[in-house]
C-alpha cells in the first residue's frame, strides 16, 4: 500500500542519498511517497489503462537516473523527478494520437457537484480535458503540473526551467486561454457551471 506520511526536504534528501548509494529500501519509500502525485500525472495526460505502464516507466528511468541528480545544484527531487515524468509522457505521446479517455474519478468530486450526478462529472471532466488539449503544450503543463499532480509553485517552476516569476506569469496566461477555449457557460461559474473560474484559483 502507498504511504501518504509526509516526508520533509531533509528526510528526501536522505533517502536520495541512500539511494544513490543502493539501498533500494530508501527508493521504496522514494517511490511510496511519489506515486500519487505522479500517477495523477501520468493518468491525466493518457488513458487510465495506459498510466501505471507509465508510472513504472518513470520510476525505472529515475532510478537508472538517480545518480546524475545532484543535490548542489539546488533542484528540487521533486522536481527533477517530474521533468522525467514529463518527458516520458511526451515521448509515449509521440508514439499514440489515439489517446482520448480520462479517469474520472481523479478529479475531486468536491469540484464538480451538480444535481446531474455522475452524469454530469464526466461531462465536465470531459469538456475540460478538450478545453486543455487545446493550449500550448507549456500552457497545459503548468496546469496540469499545478492543478492536477499538486506540486508547490516553486517545483512547477523548476520543472519548467522558469524562474517562479515566469512560471506564474505562464499559468495566469495558461488559465486565461483555458477560459477562452471553455464553452460560454462554464466561463467565470456563468450559469450555475460546475467548476470555479478558472481565472480566479489560486
Amino acid at each position: 500500500m502507498v504511504s501518504t506520511q509526509a516526508l520533509s526536504t531533509e528526510e528526501i534528501r536522505q533517502l536520495v542519498s541512500e539511494a544513490q548509494s543502493g539501498d533500494t529500501g530508501s527508493f521504496s519509500r522514494i517511490y511510496d511517497f511519489y506515486f500519487p502525485q505522479v500517477y495523477r500525472y501520468c493518468a491525466f495526460r493518457a488513458p487510465s489503462e495506459v498510466a501505471e505502464d507509465l508510472v513504472a516507466e518513470v520510476f525505472v528511468k529515475t532510478w537508472e537516473k538517480l545518480h546524475t541528480y545532484k543535490v548542489q545544484k539546488d533542484v528540487p527531487f521533486g522536481a527533477w523527478l517530474f521533468r522525467i515524468a514529463r518527458y516520458t509522457v511526451i515521448d509515449a505521446y509521440r508514439t499514440s494520437r489515439t489517446w482520448e479517455d480520462l479517469d474520472e474519478s481523479l478529479v475531486d468530486p468536491d469540484t464538480l457537484n451538480s444535481a446531474d450526478g455522475l452524469f454530469r462529472q464526466k461531462e465536465v471532466v470531459r469538456i475540460v480535458r478538450k478545453a486543455l488539449n487545446a493550449l500550448p503544450r507549456r500552457y497545459r503543463d503548468v496546469l496540469v503540473l499545478h492543478y492536477i499532480a499538486g506540486l508547490p509553485s516553486d517545483e512547477v517552476a523548476r520543472v519548467l526551467r522558469l524562474t517562479q516569476g515566469a512560471s506564474r506569469i505562464l499559468k495566469f496566461r495558461a488559465l486565461k486561454k483555458l477560459e477562452q477555449e471553455l464553452p460560454l457557460e462554464y466561463r467565470e461559474g456563468r450559469n450555475g457551471a460546475a467548476i470555479p473560474s478558472f481565472s480566479s484559483m489560486p
